[in-house]
């Protein structure tokens, strides 16, 4: 069975959090500062095919034994970079990540240089609060050649479940037998339980 490995990457406040959970439960939740990174694991099926999926959700807030941005690259088959449309310094940060994601993977020989990159401009609902064009968006994913989305995690479930299974599925495709790499140095081994989520003090958006 394989192992498809996937960073949530961006500022804190973007949505990360929200994104992964919105897929893994339909639920949305408020954006809240996690004080710990952790691995969400979940079997999917694609083309027949049983796959073990695991989403990397880093610190929100900077904290002890966190791993580091590279450490989370090399870690990763797909990343899914995460923006604020109504922050514009979070689309600074992601067009940060998104080169420096490119930057590993044509600097490291054993990886391939054309690696998944999703870019996704999230709280489309503050749209009348947009600090980010569309436009600049897409001329950043097309100079990079990644996939581009903007959505809304809070209102639109099927956007996000279609984000999520189209990255699946083109890490699936395009995967072939890997060396099994380690997790972000910081991760705690143990499955984190999706109520933990709820159980922790949300920040207002």
């Amino acid at each position: 069975m394989n192992d498809i490995k996937i960073s949530v990457l961006g500022s804190e406040g973007v949505g990360k959090s929200a994104l992964i959970v919105r897929f893994l439960t339909r639920r949305f939740i408020g954006e809240y500062a996690s004080s710990s990174e952790c691995i969400y694991r979940k079997r999917v099926s694609v083309e027949g095919r049983q796959v073990n999926l695991e989403l990397h959700d880093p610190c929100s807030q900077p904290c002890e034994g966190q791993s580091t941005l590279n450490d989370q690259i090399l870690w990763a088959d797909g990343f899914i970079v995460v923006y604020d449309i109504s922050d514009y310094a979070s689309f600074i940060t992601a067009k940060a990540v998104v080169h420096l994601i490119r930057e590993i993977h044509l600097g490291a020989a054993k990886r391939d240089g054309d690696s998944l990159v999703f870019l996704v401009g999230n709280k489309q609902d503050l749209c009348h609060m947009r600090e980010v064009r569309r436009e600049e968006a897409q001329r950043l994913a097309a100079e990079s050649r990644c996939h581009f989305y903007e959505l809304s995690a809070a209102e639109q479930h099927q956007e996000v479940v279609l984000i999520f299974s189209k990255m699946v599925q083109n890490a699936s495709l395009g995967g072939k037998a890997k060396e099994r790499r380690r997790r972000p140095s910081g991760s705690k081994s143990v499955v984190k339980l999706i109520n933990n989520v709820f159980g922790k003090r949300r920040k207002s958006v």
